[in-house]
């Protein structure tokens, strides 16, 4: 199976299971432009409603082709997992995100998807995000299924809970000192051993201004694939992951010089070093193009 790439998400949509146009957007019949959603069984939906999940996913599966939109499914926990790879045809999804992951469930759910094929985004919202010790855990077990993991998410909803706040659409997460730290650790942490890490919900979905302000911040901490809530966030985001010529040109210099060091538009280049982020602007520019 060909290496799903993180910046192929492109913004990942959130999508409770039980929608009535689950089908439509599973199938690319409702948002084209779309290019990774998440089926959730989790926080988008009341524990009363988890049967008919399951009914509607188990109805869907047969329908959903290998390709894009990449579909992920969001189980409630690791029961529900191990449900969901009884079904027939989960083989056509691309992976699952693993809600509250933290040390207390960590290793059953990579137990749980120990000789799948299936990408894996562990998403951490609990306290673990507040404590370095616990995220260097965390990244080492992750680190023993690298290969399987696509990026790591993050609960931002869930992190301001436990800080008892909530930000206005016109303020930015990395605006406030606690969260700032919180989330410079855990960029630090993750991305230091390799790990993408995505950007976190924006609530705002009617301040089109805002998201794009958002997405721009994101991408500046190296953040990618924007978790969303409403489609309309679809094409801004694409918009966004576009790549100025500026950026592209100078990634193909960097990719293809003969020189170690060299003098780049007034500022230093070292090519070795520089080399990772050149080739993930190349792919963002083949994914997204130009602007």
């Amino acid at each position: 199976m060909k290496k799903l790439n993180y910046i192929e998400l492109g913004a990942t949509l959130f999508v409770p299971a039980t929608h009535k146009e689950l089908e439509n957007i599973a199938c690319k019949f409702k948002y084209p432009a779309l290019k990774s959603f998440v089926i959730d069984c989790e926080d988008g939906i009341n524990e009363e409603e988890y049967a008919l999940a399951i009914s509607r996913i188990a109805s869907l599966l047969p329908l959903i082709q290998r390709d894009t939109p990449f579909v992920f499914i969001r189980p409630r926990d690791t029961d529900s997992l191990q449900e969901l790879l009884g079904l027939e045809a989960i083989e056509n999804i691309a992976g699952f995100i693993l809600p509250k992951f933290s040390l207390r469930n960590a290793r059953e759910y990579l137990r749980i998807l120990e000789g799948t094929q299936y990408y894996i985004m562990p998403s951490i919202e609990g306290k673990e995000l507040f404590n370095s010790a616990e995220l260097v855990e965390l990244k080492e077990l992750l680190l023993t299924n690298k290969d399987k993991i696509v990026l790591v998410r993050f609960g931002l909803e869930d992190m301001l809970k436990q800080l008892g706040m909530r930000r206005k659409c016109d303020e930015s997460v990395f605006d406030f000192a606690a969260t700032n730290v919180a989330l410079g650790n855990l960029i630090a942490t993750f991305k230091s051993s390799g790990f993408a890490l995505s950007g976190g919900v924006y609530p705002c979905y009617k301040d089109d201004e805002g998201f794009m302000k958002d997405v721009t911040r994101d991408l500046k901490e190296g953040l990618f694939s924007k978790t969303i809530i409403h489609p309309s966030q679809i094409v801004l985001s694409n918009e966004l992951y576009k790549v100025t010529k500026e950026d592209f040109q100078e990634a193909l210099e960097i990719l293809n010089t003969t020189k170690s060091i060299f003098s780049q538009n007034s500022k230093m280049a070292e090519t070795h070093t520089m080399l990772p982020h050149a080739k993930e602007i190349i792919l963002r520019a083949e994914i997204y193009g130009l602007r």
